[in-house]
């Protein structure tokens, strides 16, 4: 048994169902828990970043969570330390101050994250301290599914098969905390009763109205899925319609970890057995969530280079046309209303709607021919919930240049999409107000109303020179 340990939180912002928080706990005399908010990830955001508030206030929620649990078994002073720094410095200097003989953290299978893994356990080692990871953020991970050749899958399909076949209530087992929370312990001095630091202390300002609709920490996590549970049955009809209530809204929980996805996982299964079509589709795209994470766990290349390699060489726009193109693309002014308005979405909200992702994507590669690593570095910048994983897998799914990818010669029209899944203008009019004016069919082409309206732009493109040209560049390329 250990003296003391160091829970070490990053995408599992909660206390209950917390894989690693239950190992500490169960491993050891005194528990402390801590994040870092680390400034090499920190110093490439914008100053009022919504994800960065996200988390301020998930912390203080976590806080709470442990305060509270603590309390509970009669230990005042618990709660979570929140340190402002580089983690490759922070976790072994905290670590040393209270004592643990060992860190406890959940796997992050982001090349980032684990060359920062690898450069904490040597600075731990060094001092002899030992830091332990466990899975947390997904329910199979790394090698846990392969074929049967005993290698990765890249077929999304049979891994959705294999996936399905391996879950049980083993997979999907909880890892309680409270029963085990008298091991949390009351933070030593200097660390007793530091105040979590505010936006301000870490150099940012609250973003203004960023998280209106989007409820925080693990309570507005479990709102947010309470609403849903009495949506999912009707999900798989109206997943698809940008200005219908049909997702979950749950990718920042996700992504953070304010919620467990094993619970979320073990509800979506019994509706399904049930015989809920809507939470069989709702847990097929947690599959395809865990498919991509994978997926860059064996194919790390996928980071700044296609998965397959050979569409390196798509020879995407350049220069000044194409700067212009993504300019367009990036404000909402390509003259193609549900692209348009899906980029105001994402800028105004953090948020896109999943079909939408796609359709966007689809067009700035294929219709507008610029480079996706363009796209996902924009989408990286804005979405409330991005990952790494999902981002990548999505993109280069769009563009064709991934595994189990659209294939290259499928080209999504927008004007097409707009009417079938906005066919009133409901969302557009939402986003694009310009346009609020147009009758339902004139506002998917308001190039061609009686009387445009002066105020938005033209087509950037014609789609059929612009297919035409998307099937010649890959064309010279074709897998």
């Amino acid at each position: 048994m250990l003296d003391r340990a160091l829970v070490w939180v990053r995408r599992d912002l909660r206390a209950d169902d917390h894989a690693a928080l239950h190992a500490a706990c169960r491993s050891a005399r005194a528990v402390h828990v801590a994040f870092v908010y680390d400034t090499a990830i920190l110093a490439a955001l914008p100053p009022a970043d919504r994800r960065v508030a996200f988390i301020h206030q998930a912390l203080a929620d976590l806080d709470g969570q442990l305060r509270a649990l603590g309390e509970a078994h009669g230990h005042a002073g618990v709660g979570l330390l929140a340190l402002h720094g580089r983690a490759v410095d922070e976790i072994p200097r905290l670590a040393a101050g209270v004592g643990a003989q060992a860190v406890f953290a959940s796997h992050d299978d982001e090349p980032q994250a684990l060359a920062r893994d690898a450069a904490v356990r040597g600075h731990l080692a060094n001092a002899g301290v030992a830091l332990h990871t466990v899975k947390d953020h997904l329910v199979f991970e790394r090698a846990e599914l392969l074929t049967a050749s005993g290698l990765p899958y890249t077929t999304f399909t049979p891994y959705k098969s294999a996936w399905l076949r391996k879950l049980d209530a083993t997979a999907l087992r909880e890892w309680p905390v409270a029963a085990l929370a008298a091991a949390l312990a009351p933070w030593p001095a200097p660390y007793a009763a530091r105040p979590l630091p505010t936006l301000a202390d870490l150099g940012f300002a609250p973003a203004a109205g960023a998280l209106h609709h989007l409820p925080t920490g693990s309570a507005g996590g479990r709102a947010l899925w309470q609403d849903f549970l009495t949506r999912i049955d009707d999900y798989a009809g109206a997943r698809d319609y940008p200005a219908v209530k049909g997702p979950s809204y749950l990718g920042p929980h996700l992504r953070f970890g304010t919620l467990s996805v094993r619970a979320l996982v073990r509800t979506a299964w019994q509706r399904m057995q049930g015989g809920s079509h809507g939470a069989e589709v709702w847990l097929s795209e947690l599959i395809w969530r865990e498919f991509f994470h994978q997926i860059l766990a064996h194919h790390p290349h996928v980071v700044g280079h296609a998965f397959k390699r050979e569409f390196d060489a798509v020879p995407w726009l350049r220069g000044a046309a194409a700067e212009g193109r993504l300019a367009a693309w990036r404000e909402g002014r390509t003259g193609y209303p549900l692209v348009d308005a899906a980029q105001r979405q994402l800028v105004q909200s953090g948020y896109m709607h999943n079909r939408l992702r796609m359709v966007s994507a689809s067009f700035l590669t294929k219709h507008l021919g610029v480079d996706w690593r363009l796209g996902e570095a924009f989408f990286a910048l804005h979405l409330n919930d991005f990952d790494l994983a999902s981002n990548n897998g999505g993109w280069q799914w769009a563009a064709g240049t991934g595994c189990d990818a659209q294939p290259w010669f499928r080209i999504f029209n927008p004007v097409l999409q707009s009417r079938r899944w906005d066919a009133a203008g409901k969302f557009i009019r939402r986003y694009v107000p310009e346009l609020a004016a147009l009758p339902d069919d004139a506002i998917h082409t308001p190039w061609e109303a009686d009387v445009p309206p002066a105020t938005y732009p033209a087509p950037i493109i014609e789609l059929a020179a612009a297919r035409r040209d998307a099937l010649a560049r890959y064309g010279t390329v074709r897998d």
